[in-house]
């Protein structure tokens, strides 16, 4: 189970992901992002609660990486938990991700 809290603030994006971002709930994700990406230019994640990320989890969110440097947008990533962080590191995604 994957829950997503959303908020606009200005042309910003924030979404808090809590639980599991795996192939079975990764459509709640693309579903926000999809319709605010038009609307934003910056997008930052919140991982603070997120305990666990797949592979579909982790294309999705180099898919809205890819999109915001695409319209020269910012895309930050915080509160990023060890066990998370260590599959970003392992996958190289801590060098083209922003983790602050």
């Amino acid at each position: 189970m994957l829950n997503v809290k959303t908020e606009i603030s200005g042309d910003a994006l924030h979404i808090a992901l809590e639980g599991l971002l795996d192939s079975q709930t990764v459509s709640d994700l693309k579903t926000v992002l999809y319709e605010n990406f038009d609307k934003v230019n910056a997008i930052e994640f919140d991982f603070e609660k997120l305990e666990y990320l797949t592979s579909a989890g982790l294309r999705t969110i180099l898919v809205a990486q890819q999109a915001m440097n695409d319209k020269k947008g910012v895309m930050t990533v915080k509160n990023v938990p060890k066990d998370i962080m260590d599959v970003f590191n392992m996958t190289g995604f801590s060098d083209v991700l922003t983790i602050v």
